[in-house]
């Protein structure tokens, strides 16, 4: 049994998926008819979901900045919302990262990669009542390839020369071959909406689990079963809330005492404390996230390679994922690739705390006097203690960092991605491509480095269309060692998605893909008395 075929059946253990969906989705991998139907049945013998109640989450995140246009979406709350209305055409197998089907049944490529054919599934409805339709497959992906759409799935778009229907077909032409394209598509941004969300891009219609009932940003919203979902492995209770609580002492409290049932960004520094309480249960997975300090290559005096060079140098990795992520997490190295990322770039050698070499290449830099850094607890759990500790492994290579807290509320408006040298957090993306194409490409919205070098642009489109992995696996590598070496990125550490729930909370998947079960925990758990 290959791993996707273990995951459906994880589903049907856990959610429900019908007899009908999970044979035709393991048929689809080469399963038998005989060893689909008896692992169908020998897994929904195993458990069954419960169906009912009402779950609460406390979760990080949100601000009165956001917004309810996928395409705008930035924070942790905006992410959970929106895999609670909202389909994309692809999902990503959770333990593997591998494509899987969604709202596109199934996919063929060209010869070259460069023309790609999705069959879209029939029989699905929006929220409003009207039928998916393929001309609002086509209005969704043309709007967020319009730079006018402010999308932030731009970067990854940008190959689609061409987006067209074929009958009930999806045809993709890119500008040049990409093996990944299915992958691109679960950007979490491109929920498909009626007419591609051109008539009202804020009106939460999807054809997800849940409607969406209210919506308070930076407070909360609140959601209703979808009755007519065209899943049955998802949608367990009858409503959700999800309520914004930037407060970690805030969130803590909520739910030991029980006011909500989930809480995401557990600093890892309270999970002993929040072990003891019995009817708590710890939820850490490993994954793509990374925590970093983000320099703007193109503004003084982070425009010095000697100087950004100075500040990777001063950072202490290993004491970082000690105290900061207490031994949840593992050393990153200054590029945003980790080993669970295919094709990773083997040989690379781990940059270690050096005063000695911190000390040369300021020097060298010419710079002096402090280094501001702005830093806000919504940045990452623990990002101002982080700050404060490369504040002091700085001063042994006679850096002097000024550590400045910024307000939560606002901080992914006012702070990133607009000041020059600041905390932040990335959830890492299904592929090395779309991670490099959403914050590295030089065109790219969110290059909240402004690392903009045409000969790694070039890398990037090279290995794109490259078809021999093993090639593909060299420009990554090359690819690696100039942003970890002439980037603006600090990448200290790659954290374990630390969350925690009530016991009552069930069938939670631990997903690579992304913090809090890859967005969907609400659509994913069930609750028990």
């Amino acid at each position: 049994m290959n791993d996707y075929t273990k995951y459906l059946a994880s589903r049907v253990t856990a959610g429900g998926l019908s007899r009908r969906e999970f044979m035709g989705r393991a048929m689809a991998v080469g399963v038998t008819l005989t060893l689909a139907d008896k692992l169908f049945t020998e897994s929904a013998m195993a458990a069954e979901p419960k169906r009912g109640g009402h779950l609460k989450l406390g979760l990080e995140g949100g601000a009165a900045t956001d917004s309810k246009d996928p395409a705008k979406f930035l924070s942790q709350v905006m992410f959970c919302i929106g895999r609670c209305w909202g389909d994309m055409l692809v999902e990503s197998h959770p333990l593997t990262g591998a494509a899987v089907p969604s709202l596109a049944e199934s996919w063929e490529p060209s010869k070259d990669a460069a023309t790609w054919t999705f069959k879209i599934r029939k029989g699905v409805k929006f929220h409003n009542g009207k039928d998916l339709t393929i001309d609002d497959v086509v209005a969704t992906l043309k709007r967020h390839t319009d730079a006018k759409s402010e999308s932030g799935a731009l970067g990854v778009v940008k190959s689609i020369k061409e987006i067209k229907a074929d009958g009930d077909n999806l045809v993709l032409t890119l500008t040049e071959g990409n093996a990944d394209m299915p992958l691109l598509l679960t950007d979490y941004h491109l929920v498909i909406q009626p007419n591609g969300g051109y008539d009202d891009p804020l009106a939460s219609i999807g054809t997800g689990p849940y409607k969406q009932v209210s919506f308070e940003p930076g407070v909360r919203a609140t959601f209703e079963r979808n009755k007519d979902d065209w899943r049955t492995d998802r949608g367990f209770v009858d409503s959700v809330e999800i309520i914004c609580m930037n407060d970690a002492t805030a969130r803590i409290a909520a739910l030991s005492s029980g006011q909500v049932h989930y809480i995401n960004r557990v600093d890892p520094k309270t999970v002993d404390l929040l072990k003891r309480a019995p009817t708590v249960e710890i939820l850490s997975t490993a994954g793509r996230g990374h925590y970093v300090f983000i320099m703007h290559c193109d503004k003084a005096p982070f425009d010095n390679n000697d100087l950004r060079l100075a500040l990777k140098y001063a950072m202490d990795r290993e004491t970082m994922v000690k105290k900061i992520l207490g031994g949840y997490g593992k050393v990153g190295n200054d590029f945003p690739i980790n080993s669970t990322y295919a094709l990773f770039p083997d040989g690379i050698e781990q940059r270690a705390y050096d005063p000695d070499k911190a000390s040369f290449h300021y020097k060298k830099s010419g710079h002096s006097g402090s280094v501001l850094l702005r830093t806000s607890e919504v940045a990452f759990p623990g990002a101002v203690d982080a700050a404060v500790l490369y504040q002091e492994s700085c001063k042994k290579a006679g850096i002097n960092i000024e550590v400045k807290r910024e307000p939560g509320d606002g901080y992914w408006t006012n702070v990133w991605n607009v000041q020059p040298f600041s905390t932040s957090y990335w959830g890492g993306r299904p592929t090395q491509d779309q991670m490099y194409s959403t914050a590295y490409l030089s065109t790219a919205d969110w290059n909240d480095t402004r690392f903009k070098r045409p000969d790694f642009d070039k890398l990037l489109l090279q290995a794109r269309s490259e078809l021999d992995e093993a090639k593909r696996k060299e420009l990554y590598r090359a690819m690696a060692m100039m942003v970890r070496d002439e980037g603006g990125v600090i990448l200290p550490m790659f954290n374990d998605f630390v969350n925690a729930s009530t016991k009552q909370v069930k069938g939670y998947v631990h997903d690579i893909g992304n913090d809090m079960s890859n967005g969907y925990v609400a659509t994913r758990v069930w609750l028990e008395a």
